[in-house]
C-alpha cells in the first residue's frame, strides 16, 4: 500500500529538539528506507514564502501568495512510501529525524492501479 508522508515542521519546536541517543540522521534514514525499496520519491519543499494558493470562487480563479491557512507549522517535505501496511509505514515514520521536534503525517492513497 502506498502512503504519502508529509514532513511537518514547527520551527520553534525544531529549534528546541535535541536528538536522542540512537536517532538517525536524515542521510542514515534515507539510506535505510531507500535501500529497502520503501521510498518511491521524496523531496524537501521550498519555504512558505514561496507558496502559492489557488482556489476558485464563483467561477473566478483566486491566487494568493503563501499558504491558505495561518499556522506556525508547515509542510517542509514529503515522501511516497510503499509499505505492506500501516504498521510498517508508522515504523518508517517513527525513525525519521523529524519525528523528534516535528511530526510526520501518513495518508494512504486510494486503492487503484499504480503507474
Amino acid at each position: 500500500m502506498r502512503y504519502m508522508m508529509f514532513v511537518v515542521a514547527d520551527p520553534d519546536a525544531t529549534a528546541e529538539a535535541e536528538p536522542a541517543p540512537g536517532d538517525l540522521t536524515i542521510e542514515e534514514w534515507l539510506a535505510d528506507v531507500d535501500g529497502r525499496g520503501k521510498r518511491i520519491i521524496g523531496e524537501r519543499l521550498r519555504p512558505l514564502s514561496d507558496a502559492t494558493t489557488v482556489r476558485v470562487s464563483r467561477g473566478q480563479v483566486l491566487v494568493t501568495d503563501g499558504p491558505f491557512t495561518e499556522s506556525k507549522e508547515w509542510i517542509c517535505g514529503f515522501d511516497i512510501l510503499e509499505c505492506e501496511d500501516l504498521d510498517e509505514a508508522i515504523a518508517i515514520a517513527a525513525r525519521h529525524p523529524m519525528a523528534s521536534g516535528g511530526k510526520l503525517e501518513l495518508r494512504p492513497f486510494w486503492p487503484g492501479e499504480h503507474a
